[in-house]
């Protein structure tokens, strides 16, 4: 039985694309609820201190992971204006339409507190011309960095804005959603709250709950890719000719023998590597800072292998859980390993460690990366480190650090139109939770593009 709790619209999820659909129905005088699993910004606190705390205790709601911000709250804010990456959002709403709305969304970042930081492109570069004399591919985009620090900011004066226009439930992950005569239901706990509107926007660590939704509503989903490999941490001095001018560098490479896909992603300048859990799985990641004082002397980026399956296997994401669960297995959580030890078929260990150039900025257990990931994969990384090593050398150095597994999970595609709506009517899906969008500026775009949407209406 419904209760007195009725609202126009229902947002679920506090991520980027939940945020921004909020913000742009905040003023319409309608009423508006937000559903989180996660915490409020200001009690996300991971218990990591480096002191008492030295390595991931699975906490049942991971504080880097869920909560108002979502997975981005303690990114590096990293705001990459494209169409060449970070999702097919374009294919729905156009191209043009799908910049447009993330150049507001960085107009909306700089009204909240972000103005004065820094907007990068790779427009007119000399680094296009070298990448491609070394069969590597720089792709075009402008970025916005925000850093941990200035995107923590954001996302505090935005939700202060919001807190007295919106109604939100932290700490209440919704249960389910199902159809009413005109709307929805969304059942969180013993309550049930009804809606004309729900706007869905999970994000990649709701993968699972939402593959149950739409099983539940029988929304048709398509199988997604899932990206595989490790965390590169390096002297940073090895990549400033790049992180200085570019800031991030999205370079792809097609490997010699079986011509998979290698790319960078999330190259975080000064920065650390940092541990995730996503559902229950402890794997790595990287944030940076934009203020001078937190900064460090090392940069870190990802290595991926993207994955694509066909028929008949459809757990993609299944796949690369159980090469992390290996890891956490043999690890107890993320391993490290120097590349000089991987390229020589050995282990690393803490005095291999310990002796080299390269400081680490994760408490990680030295293993070896080649019990882990598949050789397929693991030759397609190697690779990549000799051919950055002929744009940035230094790159292949022995002791140069890698870390795994970074797993990057997409959600299951659903079937949405061009509104982002699914066949039932009202009912739509954003964000990364769609399959559609892999990023904070597609994710932010595409909660503008539906909140407009429902406004229309």
């Amino acid at each position: 039985m419904i209760e007195k709790n009725y609202y126009d619209v229902i947002i679920v999820g506090a991520g980027p694309g939940g945020i921004f659909a909020a913000l742009e129905l905040a003023d319409s005088g309608k009423k508006i609820a937000v559903f989180e699993s996660g915490h409020p910004l200001a009690k996300r606190k991971c218990p990591i201190d480096g002191d008492k705390v030295k390595s991931c205790i699975r906490c049942k709601c991971c504080s880097i992971m869920s909560g108002f911000g979502g997975a981005g709250a303690f990114s590096d804010g990293k705001y990459n204006i494209t169409n060449d990456f970070g999702g097919s959002l374009y294919e729905h709403i156009g191209k043009e339409k799908a910049l447009e709305l993330m150049r507001y969304v960085d107009t909306i970042n700089m009204r909240y507190g972000g103005e004065g930081t820094k907007l990068y492109s790779t427009a007119g570069t000399k680094f296009s011309k070298i990448c491609l004399q070394n069969k590597l591919n720089l792709l075009n985009a402008q970025v916005r960095h925000l850093g941990t620090d200035i995107n923590y900011v954001v996302l505090e004066n935005i939700y202060n804005d919001l807190k007295d226009k919106i109604d939100f439930y932290f700490d209440t992950p919704v249960d389910g959603i199902t159809r009413l005569e005109k709307g929805y239901a969304v059942s969180a706990g013993a309550k049930s709250y009804a809606c004309e509107y729900c706007i869905v926007s999970v994000g990649r660590s709701g993968s699972k709950w939402m593959e149950g939704i739409c099983k539940s509503l029988n929304i048709p989903t398509l199988s997604n890719r899932v990206d595989i490999g490790v965390r590169v941490e390096l002297k940073a001095e090895i990549f400033s000719h790049l992180t200085d001018e570019l800031y991030e560098s999205k370079i792809v490479y097609r490997t010699e023998k079986f011509e998979d896909p290698v790319r960078t992603f999330c190259m975080n300048p000064n920065g650390i590597v940092v541990n995730e859990n996503t559902n229950g799985i402890v794997t790595v990641n990287g944030h940076s800072f934009e203020g001078e004082d937190k900064k460090t002397e090392n940069t870190n980026f990802a290595l991926l292998v993207s994955k694509h399956f066909s028929e008949p296997f459809k757990d993609s994401n299944g796949y690369g859980e159980s090469i992390a669960r290996l890891s956490n297995m043999l690890g107890g959580g993320v391993i490290v390993q120097r590349f000089g030890d991987l390229v020589r078929g050995r282990r690393s260990t803490v005095k291999r460690i310990e002796e080299g150039l390269t400081r680490p900025t994760l408490a990680a257990t030295p293993g070896d990366l080649s019990l882990v990931l598949p050789k397929r994969i693991l030759d397609g990384i190697i690779e990549m480190i000799y051919a950055l090593d002929k744009v940035a050398p230094g790159t292949a150095n022995d002791d140069t650090l890698l870390y795994g597994v970074e797993v990057k999970f997409y959600n299951m595609e659903v079937a949405i139109d061009e509104n982002l709506e699914t066949p039932d009517k009202g009912l739509y899906v954003i964000g990364d939770g769609s399959g559609v969008t892999h990023s904070l500026s597609h994710a932010s775009a595409s909660g503008v593009y539906v909140a407009r949407h429902i406004l229309s209406r």
